[in-house]
């Protein structure tokens, strides 16, 4: 029997409804709610046969963890992503875009990565098992579905990892307000995985270290940082776009 999730949020839900109905096995709406969105939605799971239950707010509080869920969840089965790095790069006809998030704790720092990671194209997003917030019911929900779609490999020791990366000939980039070079002269073509630090912190030392460059991003204002999410997306999209002229 397939392992499910609880997903929350209109969003969320109309998200995989739209993407894929199929592993949508049953959505729970607030009994309350009548107003446009609620019906919107009952007619689109009819419309994939997908059972709508009527039920009071406190049951989905129980559900969602008591989290903002807006009156409506879902149970969906969870995909069957790849669960190891080698299995993702051993089926690629392209050279390899990896994420590599060294410690976020911030589930909706994580579920805007993972859309920035779908967003772009990344082949998978690496983190490690401890010191980071992993995928739940928050991350989904913020995701809007990428959660599903990129694989998300949670490892025990991220350096190791980072070390068979490069005997795979990957070279690995670490965003770095104090990186040798600015993004835009950097080049980005070939194999390659960014690595970002946690909120606040930014990148620990060993994981520093294992970094074959380190690059900043030009902060032309006033500001002095940006949110892990936005740096992942200025330098996946700075990544895509010397591919194409490449």
């Amino acid at each position: 029997m397939a392992e499910t999730r609880i997903i929350y949020g209109f969003h969320a839900v109309v998200s995989r409804l739209r993407q894929g109905a199929a592993a949508v096995n049953e959505i729970y709406l607030d009994s309350g709610r009548r107003d446009r969105r609620a019906q919107d939605l009952v007619g689109l799971a009819e419309s994939h046969g997908i059972r709508v239950m009527l039920v009071d707010d406190k049951r989905l509080d129980g559900m969602t963890g008591g989290a903002r869920h807006q009156g409506v969840a879902a149970r969906v089965e969870l995909a069957q992503l790849p669960t190891h790095i080698d299995d993702v790069l051993d089926s690629l006809i392209e050279p390899a875009l990896l994420l590599i998030l060294d410690g976020i704790t911030d589930p909706h720092n994580l579920g805007a990565c993972l859309r920035v990671a779908d967003a772009m194209g990344v082949h998978a997003v690496i983190a490690p098992k401890d010191r980071a917030v992993g995928l739940n019911a928050t991350v989904s929900k913020v995701a809007s579905g990428a959660a599903e779609t990129v694989p998300y490999i949670a490892v025990t020791n991220l350096a190791r990892t980072m070390r068979e990366l490069k005997e795979r000939e990957i070279w690995l980039i670490g965003a770095d307000e104090k990186g040798e070079q600015d993004l835009y002269s950097a080049k980005l073509q070939g194999a390659l995985a960014w690595v970002l630090g946690a909120e606040g912190e930014g990148m620990r030392r060993l994981t520093r270290e294992h970094c074959d460059e380190r690059v900043r991003i030009p902060m032309l204002g006033a500001v002095e940082s940006l949110n892990v999410s936005v740096s992942a997306g200025i330098c996946l999209a700075e990544t895509r776009r010397q591919r194409r002229l490449g």
